[in-house]
């Protein structure tokens, strides 16, 4: 199921800054960013051996897979707005009076000349995301293992970059990433305790901090966002239900668990769209033409 918005709504950026934007990029297209989770689950799923026979477990890959589409498109969108910022502070200058001249000294150079600002997947130095970083073996139990430790990794990850933050942009995006791969984390370790009996969620959360000493990750754990599994379909994947079941509760024993179809919808204004920079050259220097055409074309299919 596909809706044209985010999976929160975000705040506006207090000023373009690049190297925040950087460092967010690590959650994008690092090895424990959300380029990895995507492409580990989704692959996974692809793959998966015995998919009726097992289907609870497959149903539990498929649905995280669903979700970490909506992640990349989160950490991107505030990867683009980091570095950006908001539209009343854009540069207006003519080319040759060297509208850009500040991101001479930025850590990601080429993400500029490349994307105009754009979150791309690269790391926070601009090394492009690797394919080698998927994992599968056709294993149920190592993949699942895989995963468990992925989400915990990625957990450190998304702590150290929240400590580099300042903007509520970053923040919020990691807050809430936070919260969500702790979910994840725990939904691995519920799967492998029905395969095994091995308690795994005595291990979390890991790192060993609370999101009460995280304000934007606890807002969402007060919403009970904590809790809740997303199978992002109204008629498949409910079997999830059978690992992420309502008798167990979360690995802090704040509730029990829940399984919904999707993510509460913050409207289609999350979806924060960037604005046009004749500076960047983006969509064009002069524009008009090509936004007319929209234009013409938006009244057209609305008839």
């Amino acid at each position: 199921m596909r809706r044209d918005s985010l999976l929160i709504d975000l705040p506006e950026p207090k000023d373009a800054d690049p190297d925040a934007g950087a460092a967010l990029n690590e959650i994008l297209g690092g090895q424990f960013g959300e380029m990895s989770t995507l492409n580990n689950y989704m692959f996974q799923s692809f793959n998966f051996r015995d998919k009726t026979k097992l289907k609870p477990f497959h149903s539990l890959v498929a649905s995280i897979t669903a979700e970490e589409l909506g992640h990349v498109e989160l950490v991107t969108t505030g990867i683009s707005l980091l570095n950006n910022g908001p539209p009343s502070k854009a540069p207006t200058a003519h080319p040759a009076d060297a509208p850009y001249a500040h991101m001479r000294k930025a850590r990601d150079v080429a993400g500029f000349a490349m994307g105009a600002g754009a979150g791309l997947p690269f790391d926070s130095n601009g090394r492009p995301w690797n394919a080698t970083f998927t994992f599968h073996t056709g294993n149920l139990v190592l993949d699942l293992l895989h995963n468990f430790f992925l989400e915990c990794g990625a957990r450190m990850h998304k702590l150290r970059v929240y400590e580099m933050q300042t903007d509520p942009v970053g923040r919020e995006v990691l807050g809430y990433l936070l919260v969500r791969g702790s979910v994840h984390a725990q939904a691995f370790a519920l799967a492998l305790k029905k395969l095994t009996g091995v308690e795994m969620t005595n291990l979390l959360p890991v790192p060993n901090i609370t999101h009460d000493n995280i304000p934007e990750a606890r807002k969402f754990e007060v919403e009970g966002r904590h809790r809740v599994l997303y199978r992002f379909s109204d008629r498949d994947y409910a079997d999830i239900a059978g690992i992420w079941s309502e008798d167990e509760t979360t690995y802090d024993k704040t509730g029990p668990l829940e399984v919904v179809d999707l993510p509460p919808d913050p409207g289609p204004d999350s979806l924060k769209a960037m604005e046009g920079s004749a500076s960047s050259f983006t969509p064009d220097y002069a524009p008009e033409e090509i936004l007319e055409i929209a234009r013409k074309l938006y009244g057209k299919a609305k008839g």
